[in-house]
């Protein structure tokens, strides 16, 4: 498996903490640099007990979310962890798996049992990718959403027996046939749940009276199949070790995995027992990801990351109403196949990065009355200010030429002395939000 053996200074330690997690905090890129590529991934991947730092996420009033009732507040609720979690990775891989195994409350209708299978994801994010996959085929908000609590022996329906092999495990037409979807459908029966008045869907269970005993033909291979047989033949087809790779991977690196590295993940990952951690652990030491094209970040991990690197917890109601404006409302993907990454920069998303940028950076606006007078008329250390507000974040030469360039122009007007004592704190208000949407930050 290739590592990779460059330098692995402050530019190379903030791609990996914006990969694998939320971006850095003030400091963290240098101290995780520091420490070289082995013990930075192998903390990441064996991280220490989950502990919050910072104050438990409120809203405008000081007053505690409600992430099982209030709109909204289960985006809150989980956004607050990508900020205040010592287990970024852990984080992020749930993250990962809820686009994965996409299930949306649209259709589930219940924030109870989309917090409950997020945690299933959280506790199973770097262990056996088999006990997610059983854990998840039976959990509630995936019974609701892909219609396993009305599978029956009398009444088959195939909706999470195609997801199963064309989203989960298999990919699109990839060694199965409908006879397969079918008979996937027969083996998954069993599961049911009761309706009651003011709880809605409870007592989610397994009834072997609803499952069809009969004997099933699923890739060829005949016998009395149930639902545990049926994940259980889909990790063993021949074409999922391969999906599994090249699934992860994208994640992570944006161009495919060369054919030798994929070879070696998918003996890895199946030698392991299908065990997630070395698989990612060797992902992320991979030269790939240091030499490679930069990867748009998703939404929820900017914001996550720009709260981040202000020391700021979540502290509003905000965030739910943003994240629909740039395109990532938690616990809402489009589809069943999850975000559509290609969507991540559009006219519509970038407006709404704009937006999420500018309410993070609003509370520290500079005061003209406060500064006026106090700041450089120099441009290029307008720009060292409003890098330092995001931590002080790498940024290519282009980008930097662009924001001095426009520090020097905006300067260039003020022909009143007055001008020349206010519009430097103007300037680097508008530079920190040029920053937060510029090339450089919206991509890792």
């Amino acid at each position: 498996m290739p590592v990779y053996r460059g330098a692995f200074g402050r530019k190379e330690a903030e791609r990996l903490l914006w990969r694998a997690g939320f971006g850095p905090r003030p400091g963290e890129a240098a101290r995780v640099a520091r420490k070289g590529l082995k013990r930075a991934v192998d903390d990441l991947v064996y991280p220490p007990r989950v502990r919050m730092s910072g104050k438990a996420p409120t809203d405008e009033d000081g007053a505690p979310i409600a992430p099982r009732d209030a709109w909204g507040h289960d985006h809150l609720w989980w956004l607050d962890r990508m900020v205040r979690t010592n287990q970024p990775l852990v984080e992020r891989m749930t993250l990962i798996w809820h686009d994965w195994f996409a299930t949306s409350n649209e259709g589930v209708g219940s924030q109870k049992w989309m917090l409950t299978q997020n945690q299933t994801m959280r506790t199973n994010a770097l262990g056996s990718f088999e006990r997610l996959l059983l854990a998840l085929t039976h959990d509630p908000a995936m019974l609701i959403w892909l219609n396993g609590n009305q599978n029956t022996r009398w009444d088959p329906n195939e909706n999470y027996a195609r997801e199963l092999m064309e989203l989960f495990t298999l990919g699109a037409g990839q060694g199965y046939t409908e006879d397969d979807v079918r008979e996937q459908a027969r083996a998954l029966t069993g599961w049911r749940n009761d309706w009651r008045e003011g709880l809605g869907d409870v007592n989610f269970r397994y009834d072997a009276n609803r499952h069809d005993g009969g004997v099933k033909v699923i890739f060829g291979q005949s016998g009395r199949f149930n639902w545990i047989d049926a994940c259980r033949l889909c990790l063993r087809h021949p074409a999922h070790a391969r999906f599994f790779v090249r699934k992860l991977w994208s994640y992570f690196i944006p161009t495919p995995p060369p054919a030798a590295t994929e070879a070696a993940l998918r003996t890895l990952y199946r030698r392991s027992g299908y065990q997630i951690r070395p698989v990612v652990s060797a992902i992320l030491r991979h030269p790939g990801l240091f030499t490679g094209p930069r990867m748009v970040k998703p939404p929820a991990v900017q914001v996550a990351g720009m709260l981040r690197a202000r020391n700021r917890t979540v502290d509003t109601e905000v965030w739910s109403w943003v994240s629909e404006l740039d395109g990532q409302r938690l616990f809402l993907p489009p589809n069943v196949a999850g975000w559509n990454e290609d969507r991540w920069l559009d006219t519509s998303t970038m407006r709404g990065r704009w937006t999420a940028a500018n309410y993070v950076a609003l509370p520290y606006a500079l005061d003209t009355d406060q500064w006026r007078g106090k700041l450089s008329l120099d441009p290029s250390k307008l720009v060292d200010s409003a890098l330092s507000f995001w931590g002080t974040p790498t940024i290519a030469p282009e980008s930097r030429q662009a924001l001095t360039t426009f520090a020097a122009t905006a300067l260039g007007d003020a022909d009143q002395s007055w001008e020349r004592a206010e519009y430097p704190v103007l300037i680097v208000n508008a530079l920190r939000l040029l920053i937060a949407v510029s090339p450089d930050y919206v991509t890792c």
